[in-house]
């Protein structure tokens, strides 16, 4: 392919990707296939001999789309939105033309200084502190990470890297062996599954800290397990709400639930015992950007790090995790190793690839520059508010019929529902919804009970398809309801 054919081809992938996305609506949005589907539908090994684009293109429609789930749908409220607009998709193309491996400042200047500036800005439209700004004397910053999970590891690596030099330092003869056996992080009961996978890889203990009826964390639920663990000759040292040098993991705007533990608690425990806070917001962060949501992350200013994703619900498409820390010296410390091949000039300029676990990344904030700028704040902040909205008018309709009961409290774009009754009926019910294929939800366990949670995911939801979904439901909860023995 020449640069005249990929003139004519890129146009063409234009019109079919404007096509797809303008039209989704009409595709059924979770597939109805098996898995190993799409082996018998190519060859077992690569031709020998070049193709035509037309046939490769052919096969998108044949092969690809028939295992497509379709996570941009108005029909598609599962798990929490993945984003999606066309500035990004632009950007995303110019970052593949670029192709750039932007490992230091030396590798590309531009990659290195746009991510800086744009999780600068980003930080701002949060009003977060101006500790965790770069800007051009600040000792901390930000950086794009590929997900929370990888941010929620970085940070419990760097916390640990952190804690078992302090401790050395008092006690050189402790070996880095048996500092880590002792170590001990916490996250709330209901945050991520990619925590305790953290502490999996980091080899650390990790410890569940329960919630209140809110599904959150309190400062008095953490004071009591810090205390035993200090009895038992542990040593705290990290905590996610959401997480925390001895960490902990806080979580605000929970998976299951969208619950947010009470950083304003828990920071004050956490930094009076040096323990590491860092609070994972990896949905609901985007909401921070609209004043009447900022006080959510109250309590910002006690965390060692923070982290969301923009690929989440501000529109920035996957991969872009933003990642902050008050002092990057933190991170860099645990993650730095230069040999000399990577060496330059500019050493000091900034080298992301030392706040990371892989070496190479992409030109991610080009898409951060592009959608910034081309819906500005009050454009960006319109958009949460609407799936808000959305997800308060679908919270209606669910109050209004007294066969269902709301099972936690909409704060953003979440409603956890469920019919009054045994989980097996809801579980029945769930497999019907997802069955007839009209709609696509995932379920959730709160207090023991098995709950629908129904997110406002896609960019092109209005309230005609939320009202359609309620339809939906209410029809097939009406025929299994119907059924039961009277």
């Amino acid at each position: 392919m020449d640069a005249a054919e990929f003139r004519r081809r890129g146009k063409e992938m234009v019109d079919y990707v404007a096509d797809y996305l303008e039209n989704i609506e009409k595709r059924q949005v979770y597939p109805d296939v098996e898995p190993g589907y799409l082996r018998s539908l190519i060859p077992e090994e690569a031709p020998e001999e070049a193709e035509s684009y037309e046939d490769v293109v052919k096969d998108i429609e044949r092969v690809i789309m028939p295992g497509v789930t379709h996570w941009h749908s108005p029909y598609f409220y599962a798990y929490f939105p993945t984003a999606n607009s066309f500035p990004s998709l632009l950007a995303d193309m110019l970052c593949g033309a670029i192709g750039c491996i932007g490992f230091s400042w030396a590798a590309s200047p531009a990659c290195t200084e746009l991510e800086t500036v744009m999780l600068d800005w980003l930080g701002k439209m949060l009003k977060l502190p101006a500790d965790f700004l770069a800007g051009t004397e600040g000792r901390g910053g930000g950086v794009i990470q590929g997900t929370a999970s990888e941010a929620t590891l970085i940070a419990l690596l760097a916390a640990r890297s952190k804690i078992i030099k302090l401790i050395q330092a008092d006690h050189p003869d402790r070996s880095e062996t048996d500092i880590i056996s002792k170590l001990v992080a916490y996250s709330s009961d209901q945050a991520h599954s990619s925590v305790e996978r953290a502490g999996l890889i980091a080899g650390v203990k990790m410890k569940k800290i329960p919630t209140d009826n809110k599904f959150s964390v309190r400062g008095d639920a953490l004071q009591k397990v810090l205390e035993e663990d200090r009895a038992a000759g542990l040593i705290p040292f990290f905590v996610s709400p959401g997480s925390a040098s001895r960490p902990f993991c806080a979580t605000l705007g929970t998976t299951p639930s969208c619950a947010f533990d009470c950083i304003t608690e828990l920071g004050p425990i956490c930094n009076a015992v040096e323990i590491w806070m860092h609070i994972d917001a990896a949905y609901a962060g985007s909401a921070f950007i609209c004043p009447e949501f900022r006080p959510l992350l109250n309590g910002i200013e006690f965390a060692d790090s923070f982290n969301f994703n923009p690929h989440k619900w501000l529109l920035v498409n996957f991969d872009c995790s933003a990642m902050w820390v008050k002092k990057r010296s933190d991170i860099i410390g645990a993650f730095k190793i230069e040999p000399l091949y990577l060496k330059h000039d500019h050493q000091e300029s900034g080298n992301h690839s030392h706040w990371q676990i892989p070496l190479g990344r992409r030109f991610r904030s080009l898409k951060m520059w592009f959608v910034f700028r081309m819906y500005g704040l009050k454009g960006l902040q319109a958009y949460i508010r609407k799936h808000v909205g959305l997800a308060k008018e679908f919270e209606s309709l669910v109050r209004a019929d007294q066969r269902f009961e709301i099972s936690a409290d909409v704060v953003l774009g979440l409603v956890c529902f469920r019919l009054k009754g045994s989980n097996e009926l809801n579980e029945t019910l769930l497999k019907r919804i997802n069955n007839a294929r009209n709609i696509h939800l995932v379920p959730c366990q709160l207090a023991g009970k098995f709950v629908l949670r129904f997110a406002v995911c896609a960019r092109t939801t209005e309230s005609r398809h939320i009202q359609e979904a309620w339809c939906h439901i209410s029809h097939l909860a009406s025929e299994l309801l119907q059924e039961l023995p009277h």
